[in-house]
């Protein structure tokens, strides 16, 4: 991103701008958004905001990127930047958030955010990435955790395990039970954030979120590389040995499915897999089960998405204000998460209308929020800067695939942290 790009309001429209962000407006406006929730579960979540806005006479038009939102999402967006026509919003997470607001392009969300309090309502961790500069300057949406393991009620119950595991060396031994009993033990796909989001799960079960967090937040290199740090990989070289041969291409709501269908016994995956659940109708404790990442308790691996707003001009300003505001109501937070699976981004909401698997997602965060131990997620763009994540995860991949031993893995990690310094 160049640093010469000209704001697009001048100094006057924006003081302007900032007194514009009052009453609503009688008459249709449009908002025009760029995202990537584009799977099923995901646009029925985004209906829940769509139909909001309606209700506030703003029309939703899309501009959806298929895929995640990975380099083809980043790549259309700064084209559009740089070519002066920005988008009114874009669904953006962690450090890609933290990239964009360093080009002052941003609208300034503050007198929204002091109307409806956002400072006392969200959770800390996600501030250090919405709010720059004393600023808010994007409203977050969801809470989706990596530290998740999901079970097949049926398969455990085929394979003589009555309640799912609360330490590694219990899921070790369930692994085996499953492996035995003739079920595909660790449902997983090989893309290598599937395999980072495992990571993420392992290193804070290993070392605790202490070591989580100086290790893959602060990248202390001496922590990275450490008989820690080690174990922690040779733990992901005893996951490998639980996958079947199919894993490599598979997509993660391929390997959810195989949960749901009563072929595997344990995937681990963030709670994006619950919209899967919820999808297919399937029920908590009946089909089946949602656990923290085995010895993770009391802690959360965290990815949030937020909507950013762009300066485009006066015009824009009530549908994106109607449109910032709707995504911080309770109302829209709970029906969207409630279908997409995740947690409100907003603390003290009521879970009333989520199921056992959601209740529990919304009291961890609230737990860890309290606690300090909401830890931004490796695999998911909250821990590290775009260029130390793809150092990593091709780390993390090569280790799990057995290419390198835990030693060198752990030495290798070390090894990229530095040479962003």
């Amino acid at each position: 991103m160049q640093s010469t790009l000209k704001p697009f309001l001048s100094a006057l429209a924006l003081a302007a701008a900032a007194a514009n962000w009052a009453p609503a407006r009688a008459g249709q406006d449009t908002v025009q958004v760029l995202h990537w929730w584009t799977a099923g579960g995901e646009a029925g979540a985004l209906q829940v905001l769509k139909d909001e806005l309606l209700r506030h006479d703003v029309q939703w038009q899309d501009v959806p990127i298929a895929g995640g939102g990975g380099a083809q999402a980043m790549t259309t967006l700064r084209a559009r930047v740089l070519a002066g026509d920005p988008p009114s919003a874009a669904q953006l997470a962690g450090f890609d958030i933290a990239d964009w607001s360093h080009q002052g392009v941003l609208q300034d969300l503050n007198p929204i955010a002091q109307r409806q309090d956002w400072a006392r309502k969200v959770p800390k961790a996600l501030q250090d990435f919405d709010v720059y500069q004393g600023r808010w300057i994007a409203a977050p949406i969801d809470v989706h955790s990596s530290n998740w393991l999901w079970a097949s009620r049926q398969v455990l119950t085929r394979s003589g395990i009555t309640r799912p595991p609360a330490t590694w060396d219990e899921f070790l031994a369930d692994l085996a039970k499953v492996k035995k009993a003739g079920f595909v033990a660790l449902a997983a796909g090989g893309q290598p954030w599937q395999i980072a989001t495992m990571f993420d799960g392992v290193v804070l079960s290993t070392g605790g979120p202490d070591f989580y967090r100086r290790s893959l937040l602060e990248r202390d290199p001496k922590v990275l590389d450490s008989p820690t740090m080690i174990k922690a990989f040779e733990r992901m070289s005893a996951l490998r040995s639980f996958v079947d041969q199919g894993y490599a291409n598979r997509d993660w709501n391929e390997a959810t499915a195989m949960i749901m269908q009563g072929r595997a016994g344990f995937q681990m995956v963030g709670d994006w897999a619950l919209g899967e659940f919820n999808h297919a109708r399937q029920v908590p404790g009946k089909d089946y089960l949602c656990v923290r990442t085995p010895g993770t308790q009391g802690s959360v691996t965290y990815h949030s998405d937020a909507l950013v707003f762009f300066k485009r001009g006066a015009k824009d300003l009530e549908a994106q204000r109607i449109t910032a505001e709707a995504v911080m109501s309770p109302e829209v937070q709970i029906g969207f998460n409630r279908i997409k699976g995740s947690a409100p981004a907003l603390l003290g909401v009521s879970p009333e209308s989520f199921n056992a698997c959601g209740r529990k997602a919304i009291a961890d965060l609230a737990q860890a929020d309290a606690r300090g131990t909401l830890l931004g997620s490796l695999s998911q763009g909250n821990a590290v800067p775009p260029a130390v994540k793809g150092a990593f995860f091709d780390v993390i991949a090569r280790e799990f695939n057995g290419a390198i031993t835990p030693t060198e893995a752990a030495r290798q990690l070390a090894a990229a942290a530095k040479a962003q310094y």
